[in-house]
C-alpha cells in the first residue's frame, strides 16, 4: 500500500485537462452523446449508436427531439467505466465471460470537506479496515489530503455482503463518528458528493478482451488492483496497449478477433499482468471474513499471489447471490443525522450537483416492478432502498396499496443497483446525453 512518490488528484480535474489537451491535438470529443446500442455487419462490430435526444416521459417526441446518430468506426474500443450498458450487452452476446470467475463488485462513497487555512497537508494518504464495517463486511476507508484545505474522505464497501440492510450512504456516515475521523473534519464544511463501483474480481474475472470490430479497457475490462484500491494507472495502460494494437490493425486494415487478439498478448507481457497476477486471489479470501482475508492477503504476498498460499486460484461467485433472504437487524437505528457533519442521502446528493431533465424516460429500468412489490418484500425487505446511496428507489404506501417510484433524477451514476439487485431485473441505461453528477473536484 505504499504511496511514497505517488500524486493524490482529482480525477475530475484531470480528465477535464486531459479532455482540453486532446482537443488542442486534433481529437473529436463529443461530449453529451451516450452510446445506447452496438452497430453490427454481421459478427462485427462496426460503430455505435447514440441516444434519441428529446423524448418525454411518456415515450414522447418533444418539439426539440433529435433522433441518435449512427457513428461507424474501424474498431470500437469500449472504456464506460464499470458495468456499462454497451459493455454488458458485448459479453452477454459473445460470451466473454465463458470461464472466468464472475466479476465482483464494491461501491465507494466519498465527500469532498473544504477545511480551515492550514489544516490539511497535501499528500496525506491513510487507509483504514474493520470500522465501521465490522468482519463480515469487505471494504475499508481511505483519507487523502487534497490542495487547497480540502479533505477527500471515502468509504468502499463489497458489493458481496449478506445483509440485506447495508447501505453504503449510512456506513460512510458511520464512518465520521469515529472519534479521529471526528477531529480531523473538526471546523470543516461538506462541499461534495459522489460513488462509484469498482471491478475487484481480479484477474481470473477479466473477460475476454476482443472480438471482430472491438475491445475493452480500463474498468469495463476489469482492470483493477483491489489490494491497493488503484485502477487509474491500469486504465491509462490498458489504452496505450489497445492504441498500439489499433495501429497496427490500420496498417493492415486488418480489424478481425485474431488481429485484435494482439492487445490480450500485449497485456500479458505487460506490467500490467505482472500487477494483477500478484493480487489474482485477494478478494476471494474475504468470503470467509475478515481474519480469512488478512490471512489469505499475507500467504499471497509470500507466494506471488496464490490463495491461501498454495491454490492457484481461487473460485468466485456473484455479490448479489451472497445476500441472505430475510431481515436483518438495523445497523443504522442509532444513526442520528446532525446537519452538521452526519447527513442523510438527500443532503449528500445535493453536493453530488447531479441534474437529469425530469420530463425523459428513466434510465433506471425495473424489467418487473411487482417483483419488487411481493416476492422481494417477503424474502429481503427491498435492498434497493438501502444498497441506493442517493435514495433514487423509494416503496410508496398509498392507502392499501404499494407501489415502486424511482427517483432517477438523483442517480449519482453508481451502478450498485444494477450490480446488487437479488433478482437482477435492475438494468442502468445511460440517461439523455449530459446528464448525471457533475463531479467537479472528485
Amino acid at each position: 500500500m505504499s504511496h511514497h512518490g505517488c500524486f493524490v488528484a482529482s480525477l475530475g480535474k484531470l480528465n477535464r485537462w486531459m479532455g482540453e489537451y486532446c482537443e488542442n491535438q486534433g481529437v473529436d470529443i463529443f461530449c453529451g452523446f451516450s452510446g445506447t446500442e452496438l452497430l453490427y455487419n454481421g459478427d462485427q462490430v462496426i460503430g455505435v449508436r447514440t441516444g434519441d435526444r428529446g423524448i418525454n416521459k411518456d415515450g414522447e417526441k418533444k418539439p426539440q427531439y433529435e433522433p441518435g446518430a449512427d457513428i461507424h468506426a474501424k474498431v470500437v474500443i469500449l472504456g464506460e467505466g464499470t458495468r456499462g450498458n454497451l459493455t454488458k450487452k458485448l459479453i452477454q452476446r459473445h460470451n466473454l465471460m465463458e470461464g472466468k470467475n464472475p466479476q465482483v463488485w464494491a461501491v465507494g462513497v466519498k465527500e469532498l470537506w473544504q477545511m480551515p487555512s492550514g489544516t490539511v497537508p497535501p499528500g496525506f494518504v491513510a487507509h483504514s479496515m474493520g470500522f465501521p464495517l465490522g468482519h463480515d463486511i469487505f471494504g475499508g476507508a481511505f483519507l487523502y489530503g487534497m490542495q487547497n484545505d480540502i479533505w477527500d474522505l471515502g468509504l468502499v464497501v463489497g458489493l458481496d455482503y449478506k445483509n440485506p440492510g447495508v447501505d453504503s450512504h449510512h456506513e460512510l456516515q458511520l464512518l465520521k463518528t469515529h472519534p479521529w475521523i471526528r477531529s480531523i473534519l473538526d471546523g470543516g464544511e461538506l462541499i461534495a458528493y459522489g460513488a462509484k463501483s469498482l471491478p475487484e474480481g481480479g484477474w481470473y474475472s477479466i473477460p475476454k478482451l476482443t472480438v471482430n470490430g472491438a475491445m475493452l479497457v480500463g474498468d469495463s475490462a476489469g482492470f483493477m488492483n483491489g489490494q491497493r484500491l488503484k485502477g487509474i494507472h491500469l486504465a491509462m495502460k490498458s489504452g496505450m496497449l489497445a492504441a498500439e494494437t489499433v495501429m497496427e490493425a490500420l496498417a493492415e486494415n486488418n480489424f478481425s478477433e485474431d488481429k485484435l487478439a494482439d492487445y490480450a498478448t500485449r497485456v500479458k507481457s505487460s506490467w500490467l499482468k505482472d500487477e494483477l497476477w500478484k493480487v489474482r486471489n485477494f478478494h476471494q479470501g474475504f468470503d470467509h471474513g475478515l481474519l480469512g482475508g488478512l490471512i489469505n492477503a499475507g500467504t499471497g504476498l509470500l507466494t506471488g499471489g496464490r490463495g491461501w498460499g498454495f491454490k492457484n486460484r481461487l473460485s468466485g461467485e456473484a455479490g448479489h447471490t451472497h445476500m441472505e433472504k430475510g431481515l436483518h437487524n438495523d445497523r443504522y437505528k442509532d444513526l442520528q443525522f446532525d446537519g452538521k457533519y452526519l447527513f442523510d442521502k438527500v443532503t449528500d446528493v445535493y453536493h453530488s450537483a447531479t441534474a437529469h431533465e425530469e420530463d425523459q424516460l428513466p434510465h433506471l429500468h425495473v424489467l418487473d416492478p411487482q417483483v419488487c412489490l411481493t416476492t422481494c418484500t417477503e424474502e429481503y425487505g427491498n435492498p434497493c432502498v438501502k444498497f441506493c446511496p442517493a435514495d433514487v428507489y423509494e416503496i410508496v404506501q398509498e392507502g392499501e396499496s404499494r407501489r415502486l417510484q424511482i427517483n432517477f433524477s438523483n442517480c449519482v451514476h453508481c451502478k450498485t443497483c444494477d450490480i446488487m439487485d437479488p433478482y437482477q431485473i435492475i438494468d442502468w441505461v445511460p440517461p439523455e446525453g449530459g446528464d448525471g453528477p457533475a463531479w467537479v473536484n472528485l
